[in-house]
């Protein structure tokens, strides 16, 4: 009985085998060329003394329950109020992570009469969160502007009477291009509506002191910024900065919130002092941005493609399985790259993502590009 029940399951893995997407879990090895520790701070001595700190002032590895039981803890409350005055929120509010905040922000913010518009390269996290809104929503092509303001006035005529609220991240984490914020931002600002500005992968490596490209906007009440924490910041978990109205709906409305046990209390004494960090070592962004600058030149250079301008750098390869054998081939070859595949990026652009951090340097760039394009020669037609 057991064994039909799950044959189903096998075929559905199979399926996905012949179409070259089935997954595995691979284990770590060779140079880094696939993590979003960006700044290296993942193992930074910083962290670590700070989390051996707090463990020696007595700061608990659990919450042992959600922040509204037992589990609000102190170290939770100075992180949100530390995070607040340095990215420029009036508020701040810490979940376990980035998929959690996305999850339940755009299940519990977006109203029945509202319209959510959101970027057809948005994360999974916002489906996800889209999914469970009562609000409609619609995609618009990758980084459209005119298709953004088309959407909410077609909505406006059919009757709309609600708040359009926009969706998209800064930096597109499989393409690694930056979203066109000052655009969306008037937009949201001519319809009387809030943009959702997703920071995840630029939050520590890009704007002043590494606050993000949406520090670049004016502060108003109708943005809402997502800073993830599990990247460039080299620990995990996600601030959503809101305004305090906006940030204690969730606390009073957000299931994900309320129902999930908070984040370890020595997970936010780490993020209050990666914060510090950003703002006492700017060298790192600076070192940062001299390696993205060399990959994309090297890039251009060795494979003939063009670059994204930033630390994620898309190796479009086409076809899942080709991809799959190639990235197999790099980390025999000592380096660590994975493959993308279909749903996470559209089909027939599954690609190699190569992110650039300070866990390499430029004789290894050079390196791993040569050897790629030697490992391509070989295997494309």
């Amino acid at each position: 009985m057991i064994r039909d029940g799950l044959a189903r399951y096998e075929r559905t893995l199979a399926g996905l085998e012949r179409k070259g997407r089935r997954r595995g879990l691979l284990p770590q090895g060779g140079v880094d060329f696939t993590s979003n520790d960006y700044l290296a701070l993942a193992e930074a001595p910083r962290l670590k003394a700070a989390i051996t700190s707090a463990i020696e002032r007595g700061v608990p590895p659990g919450a042992g329950g959600s922040r509204l039981l037992r589990g609000n803890h102190p170290e939770h409350e100075a992180l949100e109020a530390e995070a607040a005055a340095y990215f420029g929120s009036e508020r701040c509010l810490y979940f376990g992570s980035g998929y959690a905040a996305n999850t339940a922000l755009f299940s519990t913010l977006p109203q029945r009469d509202d319209l959510i518009v959101h970027d057809a390269l948005i994360h999974a996290s916002v489906h996800e969160g889209i999914s469970a809104s009562k609000a409609p929503s619609v995609s618009v092509p990758h980084n459209d502007v005119d298709a953004c303001a088309e959407a909410i006035r077609n909505w406006r005529k059919a009757g709309g009477t609600g708040h359009p609220w926009i969706a998209g991240e800064s930096l597109y984490s499989m393409d690694g291009d930056r979203a066109p914020l000052a655009e969306l931002a008037e937009i949201a600002e001519q319809n009387d509506g809030i943009l959702v500005i997703d920071e995840a992968h630029a939050t520590g490596v890009f704007g002043p002191g590494g606050r993000g490209f949406a520090a670049s906007l004016d502060r108003r009440e109708n943005i809402i910024v997502l800073h993830t924490c599990g990247k460039a910041l080299g620990l995990s978990g996600a601030l959503v900065g809101a305004s305090a109205t906006l940030c204690d709906y969730l606390v009073n409305r957000a299931r994900g919130f309320i129902y999930s046990t908070a984040p370890s209390p020595l997970m936010a004494a780490g993020v209050r002092e990666a914060l510090k960090v950003l703002a006492d070592e700017p060298e790192r962004r600076e070192a940062l941005e001299a390696l993205q600058r060399f990959a994309n030149v090297e890039l251009a250079r060795v494979l003939g493609m063009e670059g994204s301008g930033s630390q994620i750098l898309p190796v479009r390869i086409g076809d899942n399985a080709l991809s799959v054998k190639i990235a197999a081939r790099m980390r025999e070859k000592g380096f660590d790259i994975r493959a993308i595949r279909p749903p996470t990026v559209p089909e027939g652009t599954a690609r190699l993502r190569i992110a650039i951090t300070l866990n390499v340097d430029k004789p290894m760039i050079s390196r791993m590009f040569a050897e790629l394009a030697a490992i391509m020669a070989e295997e494309m037609p």
